[in-house]
């Protein structure tokens, strides 16, 4: 008799990071349930998965109770929406995601006896007064400004984790991520990458925050699900940086993605968002160490693969 597949429950399976992970996941051979409310998700992300026997797609909102029959070995909680445009139109949904839906997630996987993931983010460091960011440092976050709603409920989804862990002894892995990119990325998404890729495709000026001299560093999406892979089946609780050291400012970056795409480089500048941090890059020591993980695509690679993406997308 065949061995029974593992079965793991993705949230926020429709978007871009979810269904990456709904991939790679039906790739290693498991039964994969992808759950999304599809409010930033997109069925058009694992629409060629719909006719495998190994994959289901549920409609659903996590902040509601959450019910999925049969046995569930893991859980990856990727629902949330994650660009500023997103939880700056949708703050409450966003703090209810981080908060009500990992608690009825945490419940789940108790219930279930399965190992949970939560997909924490570079914000809890907040604009870092620590450079570059190790997870030992605690942040420097605003709780009451506008991006609040996100940092804290994820600040919120971590602490949460944590306790189940220590309260209930249940198996949990916190991954921080930082910035990734790749095909399926939100072309409307805010960020600055689909900003720039999407305003150079169609010939217009980059949108520029502050003076460009901010830094961000980028990750592939294919190496950033390697990391989740390994960190879900490591035996390592305490949260764990996955992204790409490598740091660029965003004016270099501007001039790199017009060059890629054949234009002249003409940004336009605009005052900087409150809070916006001045700096981003993961110390990827701890994920190297534990995990034997690092980043193996670099940008000039992946922004190829992205760009192809956005030449088919942007209208």
């Amino acid at each position: 008799m065949a061995e029974e597949k593992k079965r793991v429950l993705i949230t926020g399976g429709a978007g871009f990071l979810g269904s990456h992970l709904c991939d790679r996941f039906l790739a290693e051979g498991y039964h994969v349930i992808a759950m999304d409310n599809l409010v930033t998700g997109n069925l058009a992300n694992i629409e060629h998965l719909f006719k495998r026997e190994d994959f289901e797609f549920h409609h659903h909102d996590v902040s509601k109770f959450v019910f999925v029959p049969g046995k569930l070995d893991y859980i990856l909680h990727f629902a949330s929406p994650a660009s500023p445009i997103d939880y700056l139109k949708i703050p409450i949904q966003t703090l209810k995601v981080g908060s009500l839906g990992t608690h009825n997630l945490l419940g789940l996987a108790r219930v279930k006896g399965a190992r949970m993931l939560i997909a924490s983010t570079s914000e809890v460091y907040g604009d870092p007064e620590v450079h570059p960011q190790v997870e030992e440092y605690w942040g420097n976050v605003n709780p009451v400004g506008p991006r609040g709603c996100y940092d804290e409920a994820k600040r919120f989804q971590e602490a949460i984790t944590m306790a189940y862990h220590t309260h209930h002894g249940l198996e949990t892995r916190i991954v921080r991520i930082f910035n990734t990119y790749g095909p399926r990325m939100r072309l409307d998404d805010g960020r600055v990458l689909p900003a720039f890729l999407s305003q150079a495709l169609r010939g217009e000026d980059l949108t520029v925050f502050g003076d460009g001299s901010q830094t961000r560093s980028f990750c592939y999406v294919d190496d950033l699900v390697d990391g989740i892979y390994r960190l879900l089946l490591s035996d390592y609780a305490m949260p764990v940086n996955v992204g790409n050291p490598v740091e660029i400012t965003i004016k270099e970056f501007g001039e790199e993605i017009a060059r890629l795409t054949g234009v002249e480089f003409k940004p336009s500048y605009h005052p900087l968002p409150e809070n916006d941090p001045q700096k981003r890059r993961p110390d990827i020591t701890k994920a190297k160490e534990i995990l034997g993980w690092e980043p193996k695509i670099d940008r000039a690679e992946g922004l190829k693969r992205t760009l192809e993406y956005f030449k088919e997308h942007v209208k």
